[in-house]
């Protein structure tokens, strides 16, 4: 295990990499109580590069930035900024020596304009008159512009899709003009084209001496921006690389002690009974079109259906349609061959559907109950006798999700928020699965997780699907879709562009699906594009 400064074979005594170190953190360990996320923890940060830190979720690394960025205070060690030790007692300390943040979860007030958000507790004023909210979104609709993105500073936050909210939230850390820049899964709601334009701003970054500390779950992502690398592991450090001397079999085996863990098992089932067909089901779009455009579509019992599409198709509000948010949606959804008369999500989960939302702590949690509160919010009733809740029976459901699905929770009572990204992610899927569903919707649930608790989310789709219930699932990642799925539902602009087998789905077949319907639908938006089933 190498934990010291990483250093070139030309480098001798105070080598430029060493006067390069910006900030360090020197045997640092956190503890919280029955958990040591951090332990003896030594980690540096160089001026103008990527500094990449990874590890599965749970090792540590959000802990770690929160010290860095002032949410947190470490038990034991020290942060030391320009060669000064430093009190990082709060965010506002951080930002004074020159440290910001783009949270994994995002933490934007909704009901505040975009301009408002990336101001806030800075903005702009002027003695009696208060704040300049035209200076703010002037300087906001720079840093949109150079985001390459034409999102309006006076849109409400609450308005705006995932991937956008995302950019706010790249744009809110710009604006502090960091020397020290933590970016936490900048990229996880984002499409491929606003991911090569970050890159292109993080280069940019880096000519201007910013250090950036990047923490991501998409290893080739790692291998194609970083500049260096730490591993954590169960809070340790257990490897550190210049990333020109390593490739991604190097970051798993550091990550995880070994080699990489299966996508899925390739063992396919599918052809039971119809589980879900939905029926012309359309979502109009404010100020004219649809959202989603008159999809028609099915899944049977035991089987996997991907949908693809790139941002903006659809796909999430399609899910949304299928569970009952958006009541003044059209079409028919049927659930065993019966059609369903519910119209809200309360009757959707009676009848037999569940979800897993995009955004797990928006939709998905109450991050501040407990972990198995948590769990059985959707399935009380079936925990009741008369007014009362029998206590023993949820807990003992509750420790049963807990071993299913490999939750790293020692304690159900502890709050929801104090777990990883990851084991977040599987109290969610805990919550839809104790509804008993035949039918599951999971919006992109690999996001902002690591590989190994996506082997685990996989696997655990795979066992669903084996037992008989039916899936389905949006992904933008087409490695996902093309090992997981039984069949491939391509969508675009709001439109359903072609359902593929899987022994008939190449790679080439459905990006050109996407991309094609992407172009018609743009050129000519109330084209009919033909569908296979």
């Amino acid at each position: 295990m190498t934990t010291g400064t990483v250093k070139s074979g030309a480098d001798s005594g105070e080598s430029a990499a060493d006067r390069d170190i910006v900030l360090t953190v020197e045997k640092v360990t956190k503890v919280y109580p029955g958990t040591m996320a951090l332990r003896g923890v030594d980690f540096e940060v160089r001026r103008g590069a990527v500094n990449v830190l990874v590890g599965e979720n749970g090792a540590g690394k959000s802990t770690l930035m929160k010290i860095i960025a002032g949410v947190e205070r470490p038990t034991e060690g020290r942060i030391i900024v320009d060669g000064k030790p430093v009190s990082l007692t709060s965010t506002a300390d951080a930002v004074r020596h020159g440290i910001g943040i783009v949270f994994q979860e995002m933490n934007l007030f909704p009901n505040l304009s975009v301009a408002e958000n990336i101001f806030v507790s800075r903005e702009i004023t002027r003695p009696i008159l208060g704040v300049r909210h035209q200076e703010q979104e002037r300087l906001a609709a720079e840093l949109m512009k150079q985001l390459e993105h034409d999102i309006d500073p006076k849109a409400l936050v609450a308005d705006l899709p995932i991937g956008q909210q995302q950019i706010v939230e790249i744009a809110k850390a710009l604006a502090q003009d960091a020397r020290i820049l933590i970016m936490d899964e900048p990229t996880s709601a984002l499409s491929a084209a606003e991911v090569d334009i970050l890159f292109r701003v993080i280069a940019d970054l880096k000519s201007r001496g910013v250090a950036i500390i990047y923490i991501s779950h998409r290893l080739e992502e790692l291998i194609r921006i970083g500049d260096y690398i730490t591993v954590l592991r169960d809070g340790r450090i257990t490897g550190n690389e210049r990333m020109d001397k390593i490739d991604i079999s190097w970051i798993v085996r550091q990550m995880i002690g070994s080699d990489a863990k299966d996508f899925a098992d390739g063992k396919h089932a599918g052809g039971g009974a119809e589980r879900l067909r939905v029926e012309n089901l359309s979502l109009p779009r404010p100020g004219g079109g649809y959202l989603v455009d008159h999809v028609s579509l099915s899944v049977h019992a035991g089987e996997i259906l991907g949908i693809y599409g790139l941002m903006g198709a659809g796909r999430s509000e399609l899910l949304e349609c299928v569970m009952g948010r958006h009541p003044h949606a059209s079409g028919s959804v049927y659930i065993d061959g019966k059609k369903s008369t519910a119209r809200d999500v309360a009757g959707r989960i009676h009848q037999g559907l569940a979800i897993i939302p995009e955004d797990r702590q928006r939709d998905g949690l109450v991050p501040i109950l407990p972990i198995g509160t948590n769990m059985t919010l959707a399935s009380l009733r079936q925990f009741c006798l008369g007014p009362h809740i029998r206590i023993a029976k949820e807990l003992a459901a509750v420790r049963d999700f807990i071993t299913r699905l490999s939750i790293k929770a020692p304690d159900p009572a502890r709050q929801a928020s104090s777990l990883s990204g990851g084991n977040q992610q599987k109290v969610v899927i805990a919550k839809a699965l104790m509804t008993e569903p035949k039918v599951l919707l999971m919006d992109e649930p690999s996001r902002g997780i690591d590989i190994g608790a996506k082997s685990d989310v996989f696997r655990t789709m795979r066992r669903l699907a084996a037992e008989g219930i039916g899936i389905v699932f949006v992904t933008s990642d087409l490695e996902e879709v093309m090992a997981l799925s039984d069949r491939i539902a391509v969508m675009s602009k709001g439109k359903l562009i072609t359902v593929i087998d899987k022994a008939e789905a190449t790679e080439e077949a459905v990006v050109a699906a996407a991309a094609v319907g992407h172009r018609k639908a743009r050129s000519e938006p109330n084209a009919e594009l033909e569908t296979t089933a």
